[in-house]
């Protein structure tokens, strides 16, 4: 099992909006491959794009006629309806599997079910292996399912020393090229961007996906499913370019890559409880849909600024299942406080500063004792920067 989730890891950019899941089909052991019996890795595979084929149908392709008589291990219980591609469980029947071992339930009620069918089938059927490790490694899936909010990755870039910028506010560039790609590829791979008003005012972003034709070509086919394998949640029904809300016309915004196909842009919103985002802003542009969101419209907390739960609830209801957050340090840290971190993505440049803005401003952390504290999942190079992604220990307990 934990090599399924390993495997499922591998669609963290291109599943979106769907699970990432991973499978390990293991053969039959003895000379009559007796039922329920686990022997040598067979088959593997994983959810590789939205609208592509699932995870224990590759596992499955891998394995041929190995698979009969074997055991199917897989990170979610294999779907049970037709979508843009058929039920895992009639290809794990069809297989010959003889036994499906399954981390965590499904709790989506358009592809829950899939156990009863096997199980109906004479599939022998194991619940709940490793289940909170698995549930750990698809969070980004499964947050929005059981709190009806999206799910929230925070990403930073800083110094070694902690610093978002120079003394003078200069800022660009801190990461090198190859991180601020990465950065284009995680975009990709959400529906919405949020940032605060003071970064729109500091730095003038486009918070848009530009990305190189290679890495296009993968995320177009990665937002390719609207049907019934996945929520439409690219479409950002309701809200209008440069808008203040739900006025504005709908429409889905693509950007081209030079040579390559289409990429869904997310949708931009801006935090800014006075409304104050100037006119001429580049998030204002017509390269993606924009919501200016203040705390008349959204809701306001007791001293007057956007109501960041009841923000995540209206894109929610709007369709919005997976947010990075990207700045700045005054709205990072009030997502901190409200506790709506699920995971953090945090590139650190090897240079120091030794002044100039930090990345993250009051978390709501007085003492070391109530450090918010992290379990880092990842850790690379990305170019010169190093490259950390780490859930909040606290939003695992949960």
């Amino acid at each position: 099992m934990r090599r399924a989730i390993e495997l499922s890891l591998n669609g963290a950019y291109t599943t979106p909006p769907n699970p990432d899941v991973g499978c390990v089909i293991l053969g039959a052991t003895g000379a009559t491959g007796a039922t329920g019996a686990t022997g040598a890795t067979v088959g593997e595979g994983w959810h590789e794009r939205a609208g592509g084929p699932h995870a224990e149908v590759n596992a499955l392709a891998q394995a041929g006629e190995r698979a009969r008589g074997g055991t199917a291990v897989v990170t979610l219980e294999p779907c049970d309806h037709t979508g843009r591609t058929g039920p895992c469980t009639q290809a794990l029947i069809a297989a010959g599997i003889a036994r499906v071992v399954v981390a965590v339930a499904d709790p989506n009620p358009v592809a829950a079910g899939g156990a009863a069918t096997l199980r109906a089938h004479g599939v022998d059927v194991e619940l709940g292996v490793l289940a909170d490790e698995a549930a750990d490694a698809n969070a980004r899936w499964l947050t929005p399912l059981r709190t009806h909010r999206p799910f929230v990755v925070w990403k930073f870039a800083a110094t070694l020393d902690g610093r978002s910028a120079a003394a003078d506010g200069t800022s660009r560039w801190i990461t090198g090229p190859e991180a601020r790609a990465d950065v284009h590829r995680l975009r990709a791979a959400v529906d919405t961007v949020v940032v605060g008003a003071g970064t729109v005012r500091a730095d003038d972003p486009q918070l848009t996906v530009r990305l190189d034709a290679a890495d296009a070509a993968d995320a177009a086919d990665a937002v390719a499913a609207d049907g019934d394998d996945a929520p439409a949640v690219r479409t950002h029904t309701g809200v209008g370019h440069g808008g203040a809300g739900a006025g504005g016309a709908s429409a889905t915004q693509v950007a081209v890559a030079p040579g390559g196909p289409a990429v869904v842009q997310p949708l931009r919103v801006v935090v800014d409880s006075g409304g104050t985002t100037p006119v001429s802003a580049r998030v204002r542009d017509d390269q993606a849909e924009t919501w200016v969101a203040t705390a008349e419209e959204v809701g306001a907390t007791a001293d007057g600024r956007v109501d960041l739960t009841r923000l995540l609830t209206r894109l929610y209801e709007r369709g919005q299942r997976y947010v990075l957050l990207e700045g700045g340090p005054t709205l990072a840290g009030a997502f901190w406080r409200a506790g709506l971190i699920d995971r953090v993505v945090g590139y650190v440049a090897p240079a120091v500063l030794g002044a100039g803005p930090a990345a993250l401003a009051d978390a709501g952390v007085n003492t070391i004792d109530a450090a918010i504290r992290l379990d880092v999942a990842d850790v690379r190079m990305v170019g010169p920067d190093l490259r950390i992604t780490a859930t909040p220990q606290d939003h695992r307990k949960a």
